[in-house]
């Protein structure tokens, strides 16, 4: 009852109206019981104070419904319809109100139930959903465009007619992600005024982008950004719609932002003027902030739907395992433990479905997707020929259970990455996001979706499932044998723009890697690349060309082969590895990692020097190797990061490095060397990336 009883206790309301007001005009709905109750109470109880000097009296709060507000408008009656016959009758006197011209809100973030409870379906609204579907879908978005927060503003917007104020305290994912461009191109079009206040505090973002969100709003209670929209129309205002915006400022704690907050006392008045409103112009993509520029022409897709258009025939997202603690581990053994474990109970499941135990977290961890297996009694058996190594993270391999059955999708990684040896290189990046940063990493393993962040992989080639399959000459291709995946349309469109030089696919694959890496092109394009796939484009000189295509060949190899790169000359501060030779024993109690920390305390840590474990530390750390950074963090810190054991809490299943070390590459000082070599991809790479030639980046007019 949070905005009735302030509205109550603002003094807005003349005191000769407050009574009629009251009874008449105000209306609040919730759908949790406790709440419900709660927020009765604390209305009454401001409407008490507030109407003191007039009446005694103790009056109910006859406005708020128990209810679900969206479900209101769906169907007349609900479930509780006959049990709570009042509340039936507040319900419908609510909905068939004509003239509610204010509404203002804290709508939920999300779509209600975590899609991981095992069987539970999502509440569906289909005249809501389809109104949705009508406008914001219907120019652009994806299922994002169906969670509550949205919802709520669709709703509002249909319910205040042609007149009317909606104020809501949301997630500001809508605000600069690409997914919500159909949500601000209608609000733009149905509202004559929109303030949007942008209090940030995004905690998904890495790196740089995640220190500017600073603070979370609602501290623990939510990890999303927050917005506040203050959104107004009526039929008789002249002049174009005008949008404004304002961002609380950069890397501020939560009570700095709240101390902002606490000056502004209206939209136009505040006390100094330490921020101001921003009129946007919102560019042809939808954008109000972050807008995009545009990549010059000619250039051309690294993929898309039209193969003449794009540089690459296929891409690829990764595994998408819905259970990565039971499909990765660190340790062979383990993994195949825990997988045939889980395959045994499930079979168990699938013969017994009603097992008091169906839902136990230590024996089962149930997707969507199994459960519809189970319900039509398809048994499960383990295969000992889909253990792979897959790289999970950036510079971080693990095992991998790849079997269909307990992959929610295994993506186009088999025609990918066929068997379990490297035969296949792929550029992977980031998919497009708002404010969490471009990244590209090249490997030789089949990767996880998480790898970089809904990984979108690009490989050198492909390999057939069957014999059915041509090349692009129309040649059959015999199963196992690789197919270049740099389209026809590529090489003739870089062939164009160098007359008679040669030019191969495999040059316009790393090509591809240089170009990527250009600082000059992340710089220029960061909006667009957090929204877009990337485009590329021929550099001006051939020799231009032939430096990316080398410069592209020695990142790959470095990025594909960081295990066996040069390890860094590093200092000991204790722990000297040059010791009298170990036994295997004390090799592996020696150089066991749990976790690795920097020296210091935070935040002033102090990165030059790492505590690897009680008997080494590193110091010497060149702090520039923390520049190179891969998915928003330095890939110094993702080693750190992933070199650590951890144990499930749900399942009680543990990673261990140190098993991957030990069975793997048969050394258990792999983690302590895979730190050194680390540190020299980051200075080569920090070194190459600097040496690249600059390019012709257009006018870039938006």
């Amino acid at each position: 009852g949070t905005f009735i009883v302030q509205l109550l206790q603002s003094g807005c309301i003349d005191a000769s109206e407050l009574k009629h007001k009251y009874r008449n005009e105000m209306h609040a709905n919730e759908i949790v019981l406790l709440a419900y109750y709660i927020a009765a109470v604390n209305i009454e109880t401001a409407y008490q104070e507030a109407a003191s000097n007039i009446s005694k009296e103790y009056v109910p709060f006859e406005g708020i419904c128990l209810t679900d507000t969206f479900q209101l408008y769906e169907q007349d009656r609900d479930l509780i319809s006959e049990l709570l016959t009042n509340n039936s009758d507040r319900r419908m006197r609510q909905k068939k109100l004509r003239d509610i011209r204010v509404i203002v809100g804290n709508p939920p973030y999300s779509v209600g139930q975590d899609r991981k409870n095992a069987g539970t379906q999502h509440v569906r609204y289909p005249k809501l959903d389809d109104r949705i579907k009508k406008t914001y879908a219907a120019i652009g978005g994806g299922q994002s465009l169906y969670d509550s927060y949205i919802r709520a503003i669709r709703w509002a917007s249909d319910r205040i007619g042609e007149t009317g104020v909606i104020g809501y305290v949301t997630n500001s994912g809508w605000l600069e992600g690409r997914s919500g461009a159909g949500l601000r191109i209608c609000l733009a079009k149905e509202f004559n005024s929109i303030y949007v206040l942008n209090l940030r505090g995004h905690a998904r973002k890495h790196g740089t982008a995640w220190r500017e969100e600073g603070g979370k709003i609602f501290g623990s209670g939510s990890r999303a950004g927050i917005s506040v929209m203050l959104l107004s129309k009526h039929p008789n205002v002249a002049g174009k719609n005008k949008i404004y915006v304002r961002d609380i400022g950069k890397s501020l704690s939560r009570e700095e932002k709240l101390n902002k907050v606490s000056k502004m006392l209206g939209i136009e008045v505040e006390q100094g003027s330490e921020f101001k409103w921003n009129l946007i112009t919102p560019d042809r993509h939808g954008d109000w902030i972050n807008q995009r520029s545009e990549f010059p022409k000619p250039h051309i897709h690294l993929a898309g739907t039209n193969k003449d258009e794009s540089l690459f025939s296929i891409r690829s997202r990764g595994f998408v395992t819905g259970r990565d603690v039971w499909a990765y581990n660190d340790s062979k053994l383990s993994l195949t433990r825990n997988i045939r474990n889980m395959i045994d109970f499930y079979n168990l499941c699938v013969a017994n479905p009603e097992r008091d135990d169906i839902n136990d977290k230590k024996k089962i961890n149930w997707t969507e997707g199994l459960r519809k297996l189970c319900g039509e009694g398809k048994q499960i058996a383990f295969n000992k020929d889909d253990v792979h190594v897959s790289l999970y993270r950036p510079f971080s391999l693990r095992y991998h259970y790849r079997a269909k059955d307990l992959n929610s999708t295994l993506s186009y990684m088999p025609k990918l990455f066929p068997g379990n040896k490297p035969k296949n290189i792929a550029i992977c990046i980031a998919a497009p996001a708002a404010g969490l940063g471009f990244s590209v990493l090249m490997t030789k393993y089949a990767c996880d979706d998480g790898l970089m962040r809904l990984s979108q992989m690009f490989p050198l080639c492909t390999f057939p499932e069957n014999k059915g399959e041509r090349s692009e000459q129309g040649a059959l291709l015999k199963k196992g044998t690789p197919k270049p995946a740099i389209t026809d349309a590529g090489l003739k469109f870089f062939q164009a723009a160098y007359p008679g030089k040669d030019i191969s696919k495999e040059d316009l694959f790393y090509y591809a890697y240089g170009f990527l890496h250009a600082p000059d092109y992340r710089k220029s394009f960061i909006n667009t690349l957090d929204k877009e796939l990337p485009r590329i484009w021929p550099v001006s000189e051939y020799s231009d060309f032939l430096k990316f295509v080398q410069m592209g060949r020695e990142l790959g190899k470095m990025h594909c082969d960081f295990d066996e790169v040069e390890e860094y000359p590093v200092d000991f501060n204790q722990g000297e590895t040059a010791l009298a030779p170990l036994s295997p024993k004390e090799e592996k109690d020696f150089y066991r990692v749990t976790k690795m920390k920097f020296a210091g305390k935070g935040p002033n840590w102090d990165k030059r020097t790492v505590v690897y474990n009680s008997n080494i530390s590193i110091t010497g750390i060149p702090l520039k190797a923390y520049e190179y950074m891969v998915n928003g963090i330095s890939a110094l810190e993702w080693v750190m990061k992933r070199q650590q054991v951890s144990v499930d809490k749900d399942s009680g299943i543990v990673n261990d490095p140190n098993d991957f070390a030990n069975e793997a590459m048969g050394d258990p000082a792999y983690p302590l060397k895979l730190f050194r070599r680390i540190i020299t991809v980051s200075m080569e790479t920090l070194k190459i990336v600097e040496s690249l030639p600059p390019l012709d980046l257009g006018d870039k007019k938006k």
